[in-house]
């Protein structure tokens, strides 16, 4: 046989089935210019250089390493159903006198040269876009800009080598599906039915309780740190839930519609039933697929755009002020002494040395301390607390305030007892009448309040605080401190909370902290070895780099594995579409010959495509709707608490996709129309 004939071949399969490998090349070409994109941009030194660049570039290996697991999985399951409209044409080769040796070689070449085609292609945009998305996290880590262009060798090594193991596996599967089948099973392959699956009920059954229960975990999980552990295990349950539940769902679904006669044996519902029950097992597998994929885009997206986009809120949640002092003593009498006076004095003269003014002053005096809420009961030992840190739905923060301090900060006149108190909760909240602080203090909530001026504690911790405002902060302190373990364990309960913001930019912020830190530390309490007296800073500006390089890195994963997944979810309804369209094309033949008008046609079509093709959508809806507080208490461990926000992000987003979905639906539903009304050449659908 002469040599040249191996290469026509493969080229003239890949040509007669253009709509089905063009989409395909394309597209593979579009996942290895991602991977080339996020390796570059991983060890990019223009990145690492910016503030936050080594955050971001941790996350962006990570995302390396997912997106090739993901493209190996993507293009697994988009090959199948390039093989599947394939074997009839090497079964027909076969019967020929083309062997499966032969056959071998062809296929070999063909996946040489898409391999070569697509991972070449995909290199050369993949550089070509470089650049373009270097400044776009530039932009989102709010750098310089810098225009030098550079090519990573090391990346453009390494994705060459990914791919190219990805497509000899491809390849090797290929030689396996051909190896392993006869010629006639090859030639019939496009025309054999699918038998219903055994034990239907078990499946479904399995289904919905991995379902269940994993809907149940994400609902009803209390604490972030929980909620961060057993989110992967709740994902994969609804993974597995969902293909068993669109498998046998599909099963019972084409069964009740026959079963239905009114519904069965009219026109625009006869072909399209028999259709779907023809290949009942594989369209139910496609459909779960979409659905899972459609999930996976919208929670990336969802909570990464609400992570970047409530970048400030989350500042400002963990640093009230732009400048913030905490001087922490082992008692109330430090907190009144001259050094409290004193570090006030130097905060006031650095200002007016540095020309500014304080605005928005926050100032006051709180008790702070862990507790285990037993019933009404918050335990202060601190033992028994860091026993209990496995149960972090138990752990509160404590705050005990004055009464006279929360008036002149909230401009209220409020008035209690001793023995009374107000109180305010964050994150979770506090319904019993009393709260018990130890052994040593019973306290009655008088009233409780929606809100009070944080002080960046709360933010940083994953658990709830509660604030207790008192008539007799003394008194509660003195009570409290009754306590030998409490008094030992806890030296740094006293707070004084000092905080002020600025009308400068950042970098003028910035210089006005670092003096303020230099003179604050100066300030040195000559104190014997039992008592504590020290004061730390903060500020906004020199930490907003590092908020915008976290936050901003996860939101640039999100867009690139989410436009990934996108492709994905895109490509496979298309195939979806196109393949069921070429089997079901002679169907719809024999129907028109019999009087079924292109108008019935395009009804029994709609109907099929109804039935089934908005059933991922909602069903993804779904899963999002019950994943909402999973990913609430996942996203409060980076700070994020303004919940309206969160949801009102969530609900654009799924609108957004289901407007995209929708043009997706009408296009390739055009395409399956034209396949099985005869309007398409049919050189496409011979050999």
């Amino acid at each position: 046989m002469k040599k040249g004939i191996y290469s026509t071949l493969s080229w003239s399969g890949v040509r007669k089935n253009k709509k089905m490998y063009l989409p395909y090349i394309f597209t593979s070409m579009a996942v290895v210019m991602m991977c080339y994109i996020m390796s570059f941009l991983s060890v990019s030194e223009t990145v690492k250089s910016m503030r936050g660049g080594e955050m971001v570039q941790s996350f962006l290996q990570m995302g390396f390493q997912i997106l090739c697991f993901f493209s190996l999985i993507f293009l697994f399951y988009t090959n199948s159903f390039l093989m599947r409209r394939r074997k009839k044409e090497f079964g027909l080769y076969n019967i020929l006198g083309l062997g499966k040796r032969h056959l071998a070689v062809v296929l070999l070449l063909e996946t040489v040269k898409i391999a070569v085609l697509t991972i070449v292609g995909g290199l050369f945009f993949g550089i070509l876009f470089s650049k373009f998305s270097e400044l776009l996290m530039i932009q989102i880590l709010h750098g310089a800009v810098t225009f030098d262009f550079s090519v990573e060798l090391s990346s453009v090594v390494v994705t060459i080598l990914v791919f190219s193991g990805i497509h000899l596996l491809l390849y090797l599967n290929a030689l396996r599906q051909i190896q392993l089948t006869n010629p006639i099973q090859l030639l019939h392959s496009e025309r054999v039915g699918e038998k219903p699956p055994k034990a239907n009920w078990l499946v479904a059954l399995a289904g919905l309780v991995l379902l269940a229960g994993a809907y149940y975990v994400a609902i009803t999980i209390e604490d972030p740190i929980t909620a961060v552990s057993i989110f992967f295990l709740a994902a994969a349950m609804v993974v597995a839930a969902t293909y068993l539940l669109f498998v046998t769902g599909s099963v019972a679904l084409c069964r009740l519609l026959q079963k239905n006669k009114n519904y069965y044996y009219r026109t625009n519902h006869f072909v399209s039933v028999s259709s779907m029950a023809y290949r009942m097992k594989r369209n139910g597998a496609g459909l779960a697929s979409i659905c899972i994929l459609c999930t996976m885009v919208l929670v990336m997206i969802s909570s990464t755009v609400c992570l970047y986009a409530g970048t400030e809120d989350s500042l400002r949640t963990r640093f009230p002020r732009n400048i913030n002092v905490d001087v922490i003593a082992s008692s109330v009498e430090l907190l009144d002494s001259e050094w409290t006076e004193e570090c006030q004095t130097v905060a006031h003269e650095t200002l007016e040395e540095c020309g500014e003014t304080p605005k928005d002053v926050l100032n006051y005096r709180a008790m702070a301390f862990p507790g285990v809420l037993e019933g009404n009961e918050f335990i202060v030992e601190p033992d028994y607390f860091y026993n209990q840190m496995t149960q972090t739905s138990k752990l509160w923060q404590v705050f005990v305030v004055s009464l006279d301090d929360y008036n002149h900060l909230m401009g209220t006149e409020k008035t209690l007892d001793n023995g009374e108190a107000i109180i305010y909760t964050t994150k979770e909240a506090y319904k019993e009448p009393t709260i018990q602080l130890g052994d040593t203090l019973t306290l009655s909530v008088k009233e409780r309040v929606d809100t009070f001026e944080n002080n960046g504690v709360d933010a940083s911790q994953v658990f709830p605080s509660i604030y207790l405002f008192v008539q007799d902060f003394e008194g509660v302190a003195a009570s409290l401190m009754q306590n030998p373990t409490f008094q030992e364990e806890y030296k740094d309960a006293f707070h004084w909370y000092y905080g002020f913001d600025l009308d400068c930019n950042d970098d003028e912020q910035t210089a006005v902290y670092e003096k303020l830190s230099d003179a604050l530390g100066t300030v040195n309490a000559d104190l014997p070895n039992d008592q504590f007296f020290h004061v730390q800073t903060s500020a906004v500006a020199p930490e907003r780099s590092n908020f915008y390089g976290i936050y901003g890195g996860l939101f640039f994963l999100g867009i690139l594995l989410g436009i990934v997944f996108l492709f994905a979810a895109v490509l496979i309804i298309y195939y979806k579409q196109i393949s069921e369209g070429y089997e079901d094309q002679s169907r719809f033949e024999i129907m028109q010959k019999v009087g079924m008008t292109q108008k019935e046609i395009k009804k029994s079509i709609n109907s099929q495509l109804l039935t089934v093709f908005f059933l991922p959508l909602v069903m993804a809806g779904i899963h999002l709707g019950f994943a909402f507080p999973l990913i609430r208490k996942i996203l409060m461990v980076f700070g994020l608490t303004n919940f309206p926000f969160l949801i009102a992000v969530t609900g654009c987003c799924y609108l957004a996709f289901a407007l995209f979905y929708l043009l997706v639906y009408r296009i390739t539903s055009g395409s399956y129309f034209s396949i099985v009304s005869g309007m398409r050449d049919r050189k496409t659908s011979a050999l």
